[in-house]
């Protein structure tokens, strides 16, 4: 087909061929976005995923582009114009390579967006999409690479040494960058685990606790109950212990330690503790809250209020509320909260006896 289109070129003279062709190719790509664009607005509005409108949006670029620079790229396979320019490599080094270039560089930008803006939709709506961003991540460099080596092969750049030369530089960054490595390799590792997702509240072996809100390729950035963003390498994150208090459920449940005197009454005790975590509003009904006598201390009778909460972030203020409650129902109760008590009794020592005639001072010695 495109011999016989350079056939009926070859009649006309070069200009007017390269007017031809360049105005079919501008007038396909007006009609493609008056016509086709518009229908493709109404086709996909009838639907309400919004996947179709990324995939139309991002498209419709690397499509009209597409269409235009094709009609630069039949005219540098005209005999006549090669002739006009000094040959056929010319011809494509100017004009031939470039459109090819951009058609490549709009098609593989137009592809790593619709990756990205749909992994960023699945994040925005909340499900369950464990690392999404890593995969974006990847996604892009993967696009990167390719593009990359298309434009390389169509400049006739050789590839194999190139090859040959990273995998020496490879070796090179990998001793240098081997922490960056790490910390690649560890976010998949995580990924394919499935240790959390965004939104999950973790803790960490170090102790810290916060709410996963950005994981990346090399570290995984954590919102801290004091609105700190702490930024955790992935290799620390995959060797270490990583707490996940958001799964299999968000809700989590809470410990009160509380010790009373002995002689108190535990069924009275025990009611009023259930009384208080009753009215407690960021306690859940169910599971219900119950009391535990864990054992006899030194001096009070140990117990735990066991109940739950909605969400982990809600422990702090869950357990503030409770404990001031504890204390006020146990004054106004009278029930006694002990504390330690220690009894030192000294025996074994008599004290001195007093001599019956008094002891005088020593005179002074005016002689010295």
């Amino acid at each position: 087909m495109l011999a016989e289109l350079n056939s009926f070129l070859e009649q006309f003279p070069l200009w007017q061929a390269a007017v031809i062709v360049l105005g079919l190719s501008g007038f396909a790509a007006i009609a493609i976005e008056l016509v086709g664009v518009n229908l493709a607005k109404r086709l996909v509005a009838r639907t309400e995923s919004e996947f179709d409108d990324i995939l139309f949006e991002e498209l419709r670029v690397p499509i009209i582009v597409s269409v235009f620079l094709l009609g630069v790229y039949i005219l540098t396979q005209s005999p006549a114009a090669a002739a006009a320019v000094g040959g056929p490599a010319v011809l494509n080094r100017f004009f031939g390579n470039p459109s090819l270039t951009i058609i490549i560089i709009a098609w593989g930008w137009g592809l790593n967006q619709i990756v990205n803006r749909s992994v960023e939709e699945l994040v925005d709506d909340g499900r369950h999409r464990d690392f999404a961003p890593v995969f974006s991540n990847v996604w892009t460099l993967a696009i990167v690479a390719t593009v990359g080596f298309l434009i390389l092969s169509l400049w006739g750049i050789e590839i194999t040494p190139l090859l040959g030369a990273a995998g020496v530089a490879g070796i090179a960054i990998g001793f240098a960058a081997k922490d960056t490595v790490a910390n690649f390799f560890g976010g998949l590792a995580l990924y394919v685990d499935d240790t959390y997702k965004l939104g999950d509240f973790v803790m960490l072996e170090s102790g810290e606790t916060g709410t996963v809100v950005k994981v990346g390729i090399r570290s995984t950035t954590l919102l801290t109950r004091s609105e700190v963003l702490v930024t955790v390498p992935n290799s620390m994150l995959n060797a270490g212990k990583v707490i996940n208090e958001s799964v299999p459920q968000r809700r989590k449940r809470i410990k009160v330690p509380i010790g009373v005197a002995y002689g108190t009454d535990i069924d009275a005790f025990e009611a009023l503790l259930l009384d208080i975590a009753d009215q407690e509003e960021l306690i859940l009904d169910s599971p219900t809250p119950r009391a535990r006598f864990r054992g006899f201390g030194d001096s009070a009778l140990t117990y735990e209020l066991l109940c739950w909460v909605a969400a982990p972030t809600r422990e702090g203020k869950a357990r503030h509320n409770l404990n001031r409650a504890i204390y006020q129902e146990l004054r106004s109760a009278g029930i006694e909260i002990p504390y330690p008590k220690r009894d030192v009794t000294i025996g074994g020592a008599t004290a001195p006896e007093r001599p019956d005639t008094p002891i005088s001072p020593p005179e002074p010695d005016f002689d010295g």
